[in-house]
């Protein structure tokens, strides 16, 4: 790497890409929120010493070369591995889902200190979720945090046309909660009842550690999925084929 500055950081693996024979273009999501695409020489051949070291969701300490378009990985050690999404058909559909609006939320260049903490506790609250309804919960806050954060929080006290605190609807091209009287004027709202109206409030004010131990049934938990995933598409004006993947799965 002789005349190429180099330079440390720890970053999460969001996507791999194959290139040539045995390398990989890896998207990774830097410690300080910005997005690093880098080629990872060799990472595909067996045995080779990256092939480990950059998978997928792996936190890893990088020494990178900078280039004209791509930088270079020179060395990576591993940090977190984040093991327990290994082997694990819906916590790996789960963990992909949140990687995908990872990558989609993070950009070259706009460092953000938010995004890499909550991108690594989100992966870890897929690792600890205790069923399926607690995983989907993981991913939609996940969802919902860091696009709140973006700029697109939803509007959940009061009707985002009129005001009204009577609300029964949920729109995302609208941009939150409905009374019935405007919704009748947004195509696809959604009803919602006050119990999904609470749970989406909690999703962005609690931590992950308090939704984890929150009693959860399947159903509110897929709404409250299926809500991201609408949230995330319709103001990410984006496809997450991820997301679509894991509501399926």
């Amino acid at each position: 790497m002789a005349g190429r500055r180099t330079y440390r950081t720890r970053a999460i693996v969001l996507d791999r890409t194959k290139l040539a024979e045995q390398d990989l273009i890896l998207t990774l999501l830097a410690a300080d929120g910005r997005q690093v695409r880098a080629v990872a020489k060799g990472a595909r051949k067996p045995g080779g010493r990256l092939a480990a070291r950059v998978e997928l969701f792996c936190e890893t300490d990088f020494l990178l070369a900078e280039g004209r378009s791509l930088d270079v990985v020179s060395e990576a050690q591993t940090v977190e591995p984040h093991a327990r999404l290994r082997g694990d058909y819906e916590r790996v559909a789960a963990a992909s889902a949140v990687a995908e609006v990872a990558r989609l939320t993070c950009f070259e260049d706009a460092p953000d200190a938010f995004l890499c903490p909550i991108c690594s506790r989100a992966l870890a609250a897929c690792e600890q979720a205790s069923d399926r309804a607690h995983l989907d919960l993981a991913v939609a806050a996940y969802v919902w945090k860091v696009l709140a954060h973006g700029g697109w929080r939803p509007e959940l006290a009061a009707c985002c046309a009129c005001g009204d605190a009577d609300v029964t609807y949920f729109s995302a091209a609208a941009g939150g909660v409905l009374c019935a009287s405007c919704a009748r004027e947004v195509a696809g709202a959604q009803e919602v009842a006050p119990s999904q109206i609470a749970w989406l409030r909690a999703l962005l004010a609690s931590t992950f550690d308090e939704l984890l131990a929150a009693q959860a049934d399947a159903e509110t938990a897929l709404f409250l999925l299926g809500a991201a995933h609408t949230w995330a598409a319709t103001h990410l004006d984006a496809r997450l084929r991820a997301l679509e993947f894991y509501l399926g799965a």
